[in-house]
Parts: structure tokens; C-alpha cells; sequence
């Protein structure tokens, strides 16, 4: 089969949010150009985002080892280069991305790059009392790049990945889907980002009580495994899916949630790509930061109050420690929460 006309490789290596977020865009530039193909360049890991999706290859990139270095980028240009690509999306903008778009630039190949308004964030997040705008999200700034290659994208009509088969292993833990389905998500990479377990517990604990429902959790690694089967205990409709499923079976169980609950973190754009009601929590950061899960209403974003905590947001990505903003998220009740994940049930 020969190549395309046309063929995107559109680089996004990290981070699993991140990532998640350019399936929307990549969505509506395939619906909107079929004579387009597109290969996705990134971590291994996240191949299974992709999965199924029409017109897209994945080619895994390896930074410890095959792609480390010069040597090993030029090596991941010239395996790019054998496909026969034509455009460069560069989603990413850091130097590994810059020195692959560079060395397709140099062979006459068009480029362009998603401008990520550092200047603006830095406005945004300054640390001092502040009146705040929402900046470009992610999507648009994505959908810009793609502009600039010679591509409009629409992301009016949104399109969604396809509800996937509940994996047999979840059926085996979970049941049968016959009871409403709710995603819970507490943690994320910075503690600033983190909603108080203990508030959380009382989230779990609320809704639990509900009729028909069903509450399943989401995390990584042993620690996280720990925390969440201690938060699990004493329920039997709370199942913590930490350390048992593999992320593809993760992937395919996030599908067929009703809801999912999540800090400003991975698994909200996870569930946000299949169209899932995703509600989120924010400390730190913010929604007008542009990192909003696809999609979803400003009104399922809880803000800690920025009447007590002025300077919210403080960071982008909730990697700044600010004294006395420690329990910024304590001002988001779990009353709050719980009815707001009730309401969006009933949608």
C-alpha cells in the first residue's frame, strides 16, 4: 500500500494527561480530513489511547535507551522519515520534539509547534491577589498548530472515542454493569493537587450509601494501592481496580463509567476523550490555566475558594508549595462534591 498524500506524525511524549488531551483534536482532523494519516509519536505506555482509532499509527518512543540522546533522536527521525511523513506536528515544544521538527524542517518538510503561552501562565499563576481570565485551552492551542500546517480542525461537534468491551477481569471483580457506575480518581502528581483523603473518605462514604450505584477506584503504584483499599474497607459496592488491572482493561472500564471524579490529573482527560460526565477537583491550579477536560462544563470544575486563597492559581501544574495555602482544598465540602457528582447522574 503506498503512502498517503498527506502524513502527520504528531509528537506528544508525556505527560498521560497531556497525551489524552490531543485524542479529541486528532479525532476531528481525521473525521474532517480521511485523505490524512496520521502517526502519533510517544512513550510506549500510552499506545493504548490510540487503540482503534482510524487512519493512526503509534510509533513508541524509547528515551532510555534506542532514542537516547543525539544519536538515538536522528535514529527516531530517520524510522519517521522511512514512513514517508510529510507534516510535523510538534505538540510538545521541548528540545527532543524541537531536534526532530528541526531535522524534518531541514529536508523541506512543514512544521509547526504548539505555542504553549508560557508568558500568559506565568501572568495567570503570579503569586499575588489577581483578577483571572481563561487563557487558550490546551485544544485550541492544538488545534492552532494544526492551522499552521494547513489543516482546520473544528471541534464544534465534538467527536468522542468509541465505549470499549468491559473487560472480562473487572467483570470478574465488578460485576455485571447493571447499577450506575462512578470513577474515582483521588491523586495526582503534586500534593497541591491532591483533595484531603480524609475529606475524600467522606465522599465515598456518601456515596456509597446511594441505591444502585457501584464505586470504583483508580490509582498507581503499592502506596496508592494501600491508601485505596483502606478506603475501600467496610463497603461492598467500593472496588479498587489499584494494581490489579492492566492500563489497557483501565482504559476499557473508564469507557463505561457513568461518572468520573478526579483531580486536575490523567485520568480526567482520560475519561473526558470517551465523553464520559468528568468532574474535577483543583487546588493549586485552575481551570482557566486551559487544561479543562474536554468537553466538560465549567460548573463540573470545584475551585478551592479564592476568596481565602487569593493567589490560586499559584502554579500551572501544581508543583509550587505556597506557605499557608496548605489546605486550600479543604474550602471544596464534600457536600459539594457528592452533590455534584448526584446531579451529574441524573444527566
Amino acid at each position: 500500500m503506498s503512502n498517503p498524500k498527506k502524513h502527520i506524525a504528531v509528537i506528544r511524549l508525556s505527560a498521560m494527561g497531556d497525551v489524552a488531551m490531543t485524542v479529541p483534536v486528532l479525532l476531528a482532523l481525521i473525521k474532517q480530513h480521511p485523505d490524512v494519516k496520521i502517526t502519533v509519536v510517544s512513550k510506549a505506555f500510552f499506545k493504548p489511547i490510540f487503540s482503534g482509532i482510524p487512519n493512526l499509527d503509534f510509533v513508541s518512543v524509547h528515551t532510555k535507551h534506542q532514542h537516547k540522546g543525539l544519536l538515538g533522536l536522528y535514529r527516531l527521525y530517520t524510522d519517521l522519515k522511512a514512513k514517508g511523513i510529510t507534516h510535523v506536528a510538534d505538540l510538545h515544544n521541548v528540545l527532543r520534539s524541537k531536534v526532530i521538527r528541526t531535522l524534518f524542517a531541514l529536508r523541506g518538510k512543514r512544521v509547526a509547534y504548539t505555542d504553549k503561552g508560557r508568558a500568559e501562565k506565568k501572568a495567570l499563576t503570579r503569586l499575588e491577589p489577581k483578577e483571572i481570565h481563561p487563557l487558550l485551552s490546551m485544544y485550541e492551542r492544538h488545534v492552532l498548530t494544526f492551522k499552521n500546517l494547513g489543516f482546520k480542525v473544528d471541534l464544534s461537534h465534538p467527536f468522542f472515542l468509541e465505549k470499549k468491551a468491559i473487560p472480562f477481569k473487572v467483570t470478574e471483580l465488578v460485576g455485571e454493569k447493571k447499577a450506575q457506575w462512578i470513577g474515582i480518581a483521588p491523586f495526582a502528581q503534586h500534593d497541591r493537587k491532591k483533595y484531603p483523603l480524609d475529606l475524600m473518605q467522606k465522599v465515598v462514604g456518601q456515596l456509597a450509601s446511594e441505591t444502585n450505584v457501584k464505586i470504583i477506584l483508580f490509582g498507581g503504584g503499592q502506596h496508592e494501592k494501600s491508601l485505596l483499599d483502606e478506603m475501600a474497607s467496610g463497603f461492598s459496592n467500593v472496588y479498587n481496580m489499584a494494581g490489579i488491572i492492566s492500563f489497557e482493561n483501565e482504559l476499557q472500564l473508564i469507557s463505561n463509567l457513568d461518572v468520573m471524579l478526579s483531580m486536575d490529573s490523567g485520568n480526567a482527560h482520560l475519561a473526558a476523550m470517551f465523553g464520559v460526565n468528568t468532574i474535577t477537583l483543583w487546588g493549586a491550579t485552575h481551570p482557566f490555566a486551559g487544561f479543562t477536560p474536554f468537553n466538560q462544563p465549567i460548573e463540573n470544575c470545584l475551585v478551592s475558594d479564592r476568596t481565602k486563597y487569593p493567589f490560586i492559581p499559584t502554579s500551572v501544574y501544581g508543583n509550587k508549595n505556597v506557605p499557608g495555602y496548605e489546605d486550600a482544598m479543604r474550602t471544596i465540602l464534600p457536600e459539594t462534591v457528592v452533590a455534584k457528582v448526584k446531579s451529574a447522574l441524573q444527566r
